[in-house]
C-alpha cells in the first residue's frame, strides 16, 4: 500500500478556485499509484470567518479568560468546516472522500489543552478507508484526549498532524501543501536575490524553523524524522518543484552544489526586547529564571556572568516583567525593539572562521550587534529591528547564498 500524506494550509483552502487546484493535486497523487490521506489546516487567516483566530476571537469578547478545555472545543470547528467542505468539493469530481475529525482518524493525545502531545494513532480506521479506495480528509491540528474531549496542538499542529499519520502509516511521502513554492535562502520580501532551495536537511530545517522560518514547525519535522520518511514543501498554487526535506549526508550530496555550502539559510524573529541585570548575586540569578517560568515566559540569547544576566524575552512581555522585577528591587536595562538574525547551515560545523565572517559582514555594514548566540549549526545575533533587512542582506550576501 503506498500511501501519501497531502496537508493543505489555510489559503490553499479558503476559495473555491483554490480548491480546485487541490483537487487535481489528489488526482495527480492518484494517477502516480499512491492513495492520499489529505490533511486540512482552517479556512483562511485572521478576519476571515472560518479561521481559528475568528473563532477564537468570537469566544474571548464574550470572556477572555475562557477555560482552555473550552477555547480548544472551538478551536477545532474550524478544521471541521474546512474538512466536511474539502470531501464535499471532492465528492463533486468522483473521489469517495469522508470527513474524519482527529478523534476519527484514530489520534489520541494527552489533556494538556492548546499544546497538546500525541499519545497514540489508532490506523484501523483510516487504513479500512484506503483498501476501500476512498480518500480520508483528515482534520489538522486536533486529537482527542482519553475522556473523548477535542485537544489542539498549537501553532503549526496541522503539519504535525500531518508528519504524526506519516509516520504511523508508513507513508512514502509527506507533502506540505502552501502558498510559496518552497524553503528560501531568506526572506524574499526583505532580501531581493532569495532563492528556493531544492533539498534541505532535516536538521538545517529544524534550525530555520525554531529561528523564524514559518514554512513549516519544526515538530512536524522532528517527527517525519523518526522513521526518516521525506517530506516536500510545495506551492498548491503553482507547479514549482518545491524543497524536499531529508536524510542527506555529505557524500550524498556533492553534486548539489546547495550542500557544500557552509549555510543554508537566513532567517529572523522580530519583536524582542533584551534584558540586562546588574548587581546579582548567584541566588537572584536563579529566582530570576524561577520567577519567568511561573510567568510562563520563555527566555533565549541567555549570558551569564559574575554579577550580570543578559537574555531576551518576547517584547509583549516587557511591561508584566518590568513591575515583577521592579517589585524585588532588581536592577534591570531593557532594550526594545530587537531582532534575531540568524545563518543556519549543517555545513558550518568545525569550520574556522564562520563567526568571523557572521561579525564582518554585520561591522562593514555599520550594524551593531548586541549579543550572541552560536551551536554547530547556527549562528545567531540580536540587531535593532530597524537594521533587520541590511543584516539579512549582508549576511545573505556574505555566505553567497543566492549563487
Amino acid at each position: 500500500m503506498r500511501i501519501i500524506i497531502q496537508k493543505f494550509g489555510g489559503t490553499s483552502v479558503a476559495t473555491k478556485s483554490s480548491r480546485s487546484l487541490i483537487v487535481n493535486k489528489i488526482l495527480k497523487a492518484k494517477e502516480k499509484g499512491f492513495l492520499p490521506v489529505v490533511v486540512v489546516s482552517a479556512m483562511g487567516r485572521k478576519g476571515e470567518s472560518y479561521a481559528t483566530d475568528t473563532l477564537i476571537e468570537l469566544v474571548k469578547r464574550e470572556n477572555p479568560e475562557v477555560k482552555e478545555r473550552e477555547l480548544d472545543q472551538i478551536m477545532c470547528c474550524g478544521e471541521m468546516i474546512s474538512a466536511v467542505v474539502m470531501a464535499a468539493v471532492l465528492q463533486a469530481n468522483g473521489l469517495d472522500a469522508v470527513m474524519l475529525t482527529g478523534g476519527q482518524a484514530g489520534i489520541i493525545t494527552d489533556s494538556n489543552f492548546n499544546s497538546a502531545r500525541i499519545h497514540d494513532i489508532n490506523t484501523e480506521s483510516i487504513l479500512d478507508l484506503l483498501t476501500k479506495d476512498k480518500v480520508p480528509v483528515v482534520c489538522g491540528f486536533q486529537g482527542v484526549n482519553s475522556n473523548g474531549d477535542f485537544t489542539t496542538f498549537g501553532r503549526g499542529g496541522s503539519d504535525t498532524t500531518a508528519s504524526a499519520l506519516g509516520v504511523a502509516l508508513g507513508a512514502e511521502m509527506i507533502e506540505i501543501y502552501t502558498d510559496v513554492d518552497g524553503i528560501m535562502t531568506a526572506d524574499p520580501r526583505l532580501v531581493s536575490d532569495a532563492k528556493i532551495l531544492d533539498k534541505i536537511n532535516y536538521s538545517e530545517i529544524c534550525q530555520i524553523a525554531h529561528q523564524g522560518a514559518k514554512v513549516i514547525h519544526p515538530r512536524a519535522v522532528e517527527i517525519a524524522m523518526q522513521k526518516n520518511i521525506p517530506m516536500m514543501i510545495k506551492s498548491t498554487f503553482s507547479e514549482a518543484e518545491g524543497t524536499l526535506i531529508g536524510n542527506f549526508t555529505d557524500e550524498a550530496s556533492n553534486s548539489n552544489k546547495v550542500f557544500d555550502k557552509v549555510a543554508t539559510s537566513v532567517t529572523y524573529l522580530t519583536d524582542i526586547c533584551q534584558i540586562k541585570m546588574f548587581n546579582l548575586d548567584d541566588h537572584a540569578s536563579v529566582n530570576v529564571f524561577k520567577l519567568l517560568a511561573a510567568e510562563g515566559i520563555s527566555v533565549d540569547l541567555i549570558n551569564v556572568s559574575p554579577g550580570q544576566l543578559m537574555f531576551t524575552i518576547a517584547q509583549s512581555f516587557m511591561h508584566c516583567v518590568q513591575r515583577k522585577f521592579e517589585s524585588l528591587g532588581y536592577k534591570v536595562e531593557f532594550v526594545l525593539d530587537c531582532a534575531k538574525v540568524s545563518v543556519v547551515g549543517g555545513g558550518m560545523r568545525e569550520v574556522p572562521g564562520v563567526m568571523a565572517n557572521f561579525i564582518e559582514a554585520l561591522s562593514d555594514n555599520k550594524i551593531e550587534i548586541l549579543q550572541t548566540v552560536d551551536s554547530h549549526t547556527s549562528i545567531s545575533c540580536l540587531v535593532e529591528k530597524k537594521h533587520l533587512k541590511k543584516s539579512l542582506e549582508a549576511l545573505h550576501e556574505k555566505f553567497h547564498l543566492a549563487t
